[in-house]
């Protein structure tokens, strides 16, 4: 009997011999695309399996099953990831701020091709120049023998600054609510219908008396 001759696999990570006869489906196992190298890595891109040791990455068994075949495959190529163009800059020279401010057009808020958006920043500039800043509030002097009325809601009442401590006062911080007809407090809660009982309900912080207060 004629023994028939072997043949090499010539598909990616088989390299076993076969005969003709003796080449039944699933008996190659295979790569069916090729590897990808990067920064020291191998890595096969059909089954993305990797090794930085390129003996160790051989030895990574195959991923698809099939019959052996003495054509060399057609390797799907890995896909490449998109270059990334690069646009040049249209900015237009900085020029220097000696020359906007020389410029007679800059200086009386027109519009200057040479110095772009120049007038808008002066104008900008003069535009703040002119807003007043608000100054602060004189401090109040008070007489600690003088009498004053406090205003926190619901108090009302006649104090000295002598006598005003940090219990002195039963307000409501507030605000007052008066929705569909009911009126209360949304400090505390309560809602009543009549405005009797609205202005009877009882204050529910204490704290100093107020003959300025800030709300």
């Amino acid at each position: 009997m004629e023994h028939q001759k072997k043949l090499r696999c010539q598909r990616i990570g088989c390299d076993a011999t076969f005969t003709e006869e003796d080449n039944p489906e699933g008996s190659c196992q295979y790569h069916d695309s090729g590897p990808i190298f990067h920064d020291g890595m191998k890595e096969w891109s059909c089954c993305k399996k990797r090794s930085h040791d390129f003996s160790l990455f051989l030895e990574i068994p195959g991923c698809k099953m099939g019959k052996h075949t003495t054509e060399k495959p057609v390797l799907a190529k890995a896909s490449k990831s998109p270059k990334v163009q690069v646009i040049p800059s249209t900015s237009a020279p900085v020029t220097s701020s000696s020359s906007k401010e020389s410029c007679s057009r800059c200086k009386q808020g027109f519009f200057c091709s040479d110095h772009g958006s120049q007038s808008k920043e002066v104008a900008s500039a003069k535009g703040n120049a002119d807003i007043p800043v608000p100054c602060p509030p004189p401090k109040k002097i008070v007489d600690i023998n003088e009498p004053q009325t406090c205003r926190n809601k619901s108090c009302g009442k006649t104090f000295k600054e002598k006598d005003n401590h940090e219990t002195a006062c039963s307000y409501h911080p507030g605000p007052a609510v008066f929705h569909d007809r009911m009126k209360g407090w949304k400090c505390c809660d309560i809602h009543v219908k009549e405005f009797d009982e609205f202005m009877s309900i009882p204050p529910c912080t204490t704290g100093w008396h107020s003959a300025d207060p800030t709300s």
